[in-house]
């Protein structure tokens, strides 16, 4: 049972990161911009947020670096696409592959560095509770602030005046635009927010996911986040439920190594990819279904004087 508890915790754990960084995505898309660069944003972020905790200790500082970083790399993406049109999908890549070289290069001097110790987190009497403590309540505190946020973007979506705006950007900037509202700045700052959500998630992963720095350690989370938009048809709790089954699919393979299930390696750390393909390829026999939720606008560019 204990086994089954750190399973659950290590899940947990693991679909934060593609939680946070769906989330922000799902802003992006919401308004009607496609950012393919999340993995390279993350990527960034990830290392800016590792070397800030090397130089000042504070996770706080470091997750502040990240979100940064990833807004501001979401700025230039935004003016690229929203201001000069240029092709959502091609910059996005370009993106990717820029943050994916940036991120390697700064991060040569920080291969063999170490993070200071942090205090345990550990919820005073909730955390000795048999199973349940170390299944729910020993978490870092950005594992439960995420279900905040997931909780408080439902809210401003469904029950704020400018969620609903924004929806009407992302369904119909040609209206938006007639009623007086400032569709480009909205998508913007929808682009600028999602970017530093990926910069937060970048930086939960160097440090507190993985504590250190690798090249390239992100792994394809940035895919597996855009993709679980569609799997979550737009909708922030389906991303949270989506976020944490594929959490699991990934803790699955080192939970089954020590069960000592005769399993080839390379087969259990590609099953995240897999779950990824066929939960893509069953949602794509269903054309109607993603045409009725998803955003009218998604990846088309506004011109404000056409």
């Amino acid at each position: 049972m204990e086994s089954y508890a750190l399973l659950l915790a290590a899940t947990l754990n693991a679909g934060t990161v593609l939680a946070i960084a769906s989330l922000g995505l799902l802003i992006n898309e919401k308004v009607g911009i496609v950012n393919l660069g999340a993995e390279g944003m993350m990527l960034c972020a990830a290392i800016a947020g590792f070397a800030t905790v090397v130089a000042t200790g504070s996770d706080i500082m470091g997750f502040l670096a990240g979100m940064a970083v990833g807004a501001l790399l979401a700025a230039i993406f935004g003016v690229l696409v929203i201001w000069l049109n240029t092709n959502q999908y091609a910059t996005g890549l370009a993106l990717t592959l820029f943050g994916t070289g940036f991120s390697a290069f700064v991060g040569t001097n920080f291969v063999q560095a170490k993070i200071p110790e942090r205090a345990s987190f550990a919820m005073p009497g909730l955390s000795d509770i048999p199973w349940f403590g170390p299944a729910l309540f020993r978490h870092h505190p950005l594992v439960y602030l995420t279900v905040l946020l997931a909780l408080l973007l439902i809210w401003f979506m469904y029950r704020t005046r400018k969620g609903l705006v924004m929806r009407s950007v992302g369904e119909s900037p040609e209206s938006a635009h007639a009623l007086g509202y400032p569709v480009r700045l909205i998508r913007l700052l929808a682009v600028v927010v999602g970017g530093a959500l990926c910069g937060l998630a970048g930086a939960y992963i160097s440090v507190v996911y993985t504590p250190l720095w690798v090249e390239g350690m992100v792994a394809g989370k940035g895919w597996i986040a855009l993709a679980l938009t569609t799997f979550a048809t737009w909708r922030p709790a389906r991303v949270l439920l989506g976020a944490y089954l594929f959490g699991g699919v990934t803790m699955l393979q080192f939970h089954l190594q020590g069960m000592g299930v005769d399993v080839p390696p390379q087969f259990l750390t590609m099953l995240p990819y897999v779950a990824t393909i066929v939960v893509l390829a069953l949602i794509s026999r269903k054309p109607q279904w993603i045409r009725i939720n998803m955003p009218t606008s998604l990846g088309k560019p506004f011109y404000p004087g056409a």
